[in-house]
């Protein structure tokens, strides 16, 4: 698979997630995934990502960069988000805070089965 095949299932795999497009997520995700060494399978990332959007109902992924190869995609993803509660065991409460992701995903097939992510914590805490 070309690198530029990859970029572009990434961006649509974005498109899937802000539109909260769950019965598409297959066509991005394998079957036996795992994120951060634990292995959730399509159901648990499902799960994990529509908690997410509870816990952040104005969440919304934005790529600010994007770098291909054979078989991984490593991204940058800023947000501008209003978690209701707690988050990241931080008290955010409803304020607005902006953050960076760094994200590396190991595709197969054309579909991600891991992800390996560290968000900018440090960041978050400054603005609270």
């Amino acid at each position: 698979m070309m690198k530029t095949d990859l970029a572009e299932i990434y961006r649509n795999y974005i498109v899937c997630l802000n539109r909260r497009d769950w019965p598409q997520l297959a066509q991005f995700v394998g079957d036996d995934v795992s994120h951060n060494g634990r292995r959730l399978g399509l159901s648990g990332y499902r799960a994990m990502l529509e908690q997410d959007f509870r816990d952040i109902p104005d969440l919304r992924f934005e790529v600010v960069l994007l770098i291909a190869d054979a078989s991984r995609v490593a991204s940058r993803l800023i947000f501008d988000c209003s978690p209701k509660a707690r988050f990241l065991g931080l008290d955010v409460d409803g304020r607005r805070v902006s953050f960076a992701e760094n994200v590396f995903y190991e595709f197969r097939d054309g579909k991600i089965v891991e992800v390996w992510s560290v968000i900018d914590k440090a960041a978050i805490e400054a603005q609270l």
